[in-house]
């Protein structure tokens, strides 16, 4: 085996753990869409085509005839926007690759193998194989699910009673609490959250995932840069002391 092969071994591994909230909220799926009329064959060609969580939950709630399909692709587009920071994040991984590799690994890209791939390299153990990996594990489960949970959709009209639609929101609450690294994070999620807030109660659609992650991201990078300049604008007490030696 290479070891291209054994990174996405890793990777796959790697994301079990997330794979299983990512098969509840995706049962959850497939459960609405047998209810709003979505056949099994759309919903696994959605599946494959876009593998977004939150963006087919929102086009499983727009999905009534005759289907508004420009509105779809907005809001899907806009629920979407936030893979451009995902993806300018994962550059040092990228680095040097052909075109057709990143094409092809970040189609597969999740929010999920993403942020377990982000953890990985900052220990210094994370490659394109192994986000690759994740992605399709998370991709075999999430179509699997979703597919199940399409067949009993006619059995649970309520999946709400059974706290199902919480496994959404469950999954990223983990995410985001293997993400944080200390005090620092503070400011931008704060941030991003009371962004998010503010344009979810004023702006239409789902404007507040951008906003709000563009807002934080922005924060944390203006942080790092006050960071760099106040580190280089400190002196360096053994080089102004070889100084002050060499004019005397």
């Amino acid at each position: 085996m290479n070891r291209f092969l054994r990174e996405m071994r890793r990777g796959a591994v790697a994301n079990l753990p997330v794979a299983a909230s990512v098969a509840a909220y995706g049962s959850v799926l497939g459960m609405l869409a047998a209810q709003k009329g979505v056949t099994w064959l759309q919903l696994l060609t959605m599946n494959l085509a876009v593998f977004a969580g939150s963006a087919q939950f929102v086009m499983v709630e727009m999905w009534a005839p005759p289907l508004p399909v420009v509105e779809m692709v907005l809001a899907v587009l806009v629920i979407n926007m936030r893979y451009l920071l995902i993806g300018a994040s994962l550059y040092p991984l990228f680095r040097g690759k052909r075109l057709a590799h990143k094409a092809g690994i970040m189609h597969l890209v999740a929010d999920e193998n993403w942020a377990v791939t982000m953890a990985a390299h900052r220990g210094g153990g994370a490659s394109t194989g192994f986000l690759l990996g994740g992605g399709i594990c998370l991709c075999s489960i999430w179509t699997m699910s979703t597919l199940a949970g399409h067949r009993l959709g006619a059995l649970v009209n309520h999946p709400e009673r059974f706290a199902l639609d919480f496994a959404f929101v469950a999954v990223f609450l983990s995410l985001a609490v293997s993400m944080w690294r200390g005090k620092r994070d503070i400011a931008p999620w704060v941030s991003a959250a009371l962004l998010a807030i503010l344009a979810q109660r004023w702006l239409p659609g789902k404007w507040y995932i951008v906003i709000g992650g563009v807002g934080g991201a922005l924060l944390a990078v203006a942080q790092a840069r006050l960071k760099a300049a106040s580190t280089s604008a400190t002196p360096d007490p053994v080089r102004g002391d070889n100084v002050s030696q060499g004019e005397r």
